[in-house]
């Protein structure tokens, strides 16, 4: 992918994020523009562009995102109660930067259609 995204100059420190983990592969911010009380987003490393585009040669990648996904949950103090996991995917999915990423949003309840409240 030769765009360089959003989440690409965060990741390279030329953008400021509030960043609450970080290893070798993925790096976890803070949603701008929170869904819930917990609205982190779990962001790979490697700039894929979608959840379409992950290949077979990215198997060991998607499993980290849900390894890393779990973590911050846990850190976030939202392991227990519970979460949800949503990746858009496409402009039809609603997916605004072209680089994959996992919101983990929690602190509230779900139902099936939203938050309930």
């Amino acid at each position: 992918m030769a765009e360089r995204t959003l989440f690409t100059r965060i990741i390279d420190g030329e953008i400021p994020g509030d960043f609450v983990y970080q290893d070798e592969h993925v790096v976890a911010i803070r949603d701008i523009n929170p869904s819930a009380p917990v609205h982190v987003l779990v962001i790979p490393r490697k700039p894929v562009r979608s959840l379409a585009h992950l290949e077979e040669k990215d198997r060991e990648l998607a499993g980290h995102l849900l390894l890393a996904v779990r973590k911050v949950a846990e850190q976030e103090g939202i392991g227990e109660s519970g979460y949800r996991v949503v990746i858009n995917t496409g402009d039809g999915g609603g997916q605004t930067v072209p680089h994959l990423h996992l919101h983990v949003m929690g602190g509230t309840e779900f139902t099936e259609a939203g938050m309930r409240g």
